[in-house]
């Protein structure tokens, strides 16, 4: 009996070290995911092992790899949360059992194809958080014991945490693919104008909702939008996209501000109800001379003339995008824009601090304005007002009016580089 009970803890052990194997370490995600399901399906003595990834997205658990039951990973197997096998553990967020595999227990048609007849399932939890589901499976009637639970539950810990990195990975692609094509990698070239802008993630996946924008129109006059959409990271960046894209096409039906965010408005309502967005729109006129702005709940911009304080500019500020019935009373407002002079658009990530009044950064964002060049003043900006390390996202653009000297100069420019 005393020999048993040693066989019985060295096999414990010999089971414990397959799955902690420092070597494993080595191996990336997708490498440790099969390597652990071929490692369990073999101390098991199991024919089938799964893992499912929860897409938190869509609510979804997908089949993300497998040993016997590859089929499911190739065609994509999805289940939603509470049904099925998987989508029972996922729910309960405990081991499941199935002694005899009938139809009624399973909605994957794979597994019913396969002819497996016991299931053991365990969660696969992060910090708290589901992460997927780990599953195995035998051919043969079986029981599974105490010990097979606490067995699959170690593989499945060790596999949690490679799904949480591989769902992150993932993200974070998906966000840097994403800011490359919805933000202006490069701000046009607008004669008489000097344009620079800036955009620091308050997030780890590198994207948020805050976005700025800047393009020409066939009427000659130059649209620039500064927004934020409410939330952060993946999937406030893809609703900021589509607004994005919205108000590019909505700005080619009207050259007033007013009339095309209040049709952005009620495509909001209709299509991404329950966002809210500010925008502050800006059209500026082909002579550049003067700015069009309408306000939908947006912090004002600052306009810095030389000679004169900094201030943010007397516009007529409406609700924000997406908030009660679509509104069709958005107004615009009319100014002077001087030579020299810079208009500062920024979101509230730029100016807003725990334990202060806005006021407070607006005004010290005010004070950090000073005339010259875009890009030197978009620098100034960020050194002295943004914080080493934001909790928001933040997004800056300066329009500035060159004076008529700029325009000489780089007018000469262009005349020795011919």
């Amino acid at each position: 009996m005393a020999d048993a009970e040693v066989v019985t803890n060295e096999e414990r052990l010999r089971r414990i070290e397959a799955i902690t194997d420092a070597a494993l370490s080595g191996l990336n995600v997708a490498e440790l995911l099969d390597e652990l399901l071929e490692r369990v399906r073999d101390l098991l003595k199991v024919d089938t092992a799964t893992i499912l990834l929860l897409d938190d997205h869509t609510g979804e658990l997908v089949a993300t790899a497998a040993k016997g039951l590859e089929e499911e990973v190739r065609r994509g197997f999805r289940v939603r949360v509470g049904r099925g096998f998987a989508g029972r553990v996922a729910a309960t967020r405990a081991p499941v059992t199935i002694h005899d595999v009938t139809p009624d227990d399973v909605v994957n048609p794979i597994l019913l194809a396969t002819g497996v007849r016991a299931l053991l399932g365990v969660p696969m939890l992060a910090n708290g958080s589901l992460v997927g589901v780990l599953h195995v499976g035998s051919l043969a009637l079986r029981r599974f014991g105490p010990e097979d639970v606490k067995l699959l539950q170690l593989v499945a810990d060790r596999a949690s945490l490679a799904g949480q990195a591989r769902a992150q990975v993932l993200d974070r692609q998906a966000a840097l693919a994403l800011q490359h094509s919805l933000l202006p990698g490069r701000l046009p070239d607008i004669p008489g104008l000097d344009l620079a802008a800036r955009y620091v993630p308050g997030h780890d996946l590198g994207i948020g909702g805050d976005w700025y924008d800047v393009f020409t129109l066939p009427s000659g006059w130059l649209g620039a939008v500064i927004g934020d959409v409410s939330g952060h990271g993946l999937p406030s960046a893809v609703v900021m996209g589509r607004i994005r894209s919205a108000l590019r096409a909505y700005a080619l039906d009207s050259d007033d501000p007013a009339v095309a965010l209040t049709s952005l408005d009620r495509k909001i309502h209709h299509f991404e109800a329950g966002t809210l967005t500010t925008a502050v729109y800006a059209l500026i006129a082909p002579d550049r001379t003067t700015v069009h702005l309408s306000s939908a709940g947006h912090l004002p911009p600052l306009l810095a003339v030389p000679g004169h304080p900094t201030q943010p500019v007397n516009l007529t500020v409406d609700r924000p995008l997406g908030v009660g019935r679509p509104s069709t009373g958005r107004r615009t407002t009319v100014l002077d824009l001087p030579p020299g002079a810079a208009l500062v658009f920024y979101t509230d990530g730029l100016v807003e601090r725990r334990n202060e009044l806005i006021d407070t950064g607006i005004g010290r964002l005010a004070g950090a304005v000073r005339s010259g060049p875009a890009e030197a003043l978009c620098d100034h900006i960020m050194v002295t007002t943004a914080e080493e390390h934001p909790t928001d996202d933040i997004a800056l653009l300066v329009i500035r009016r060159q004076p008529p000297s700029d325009q000489a100069a780089g007018a000469a420019d262009s005349d020795v580089l011919r």
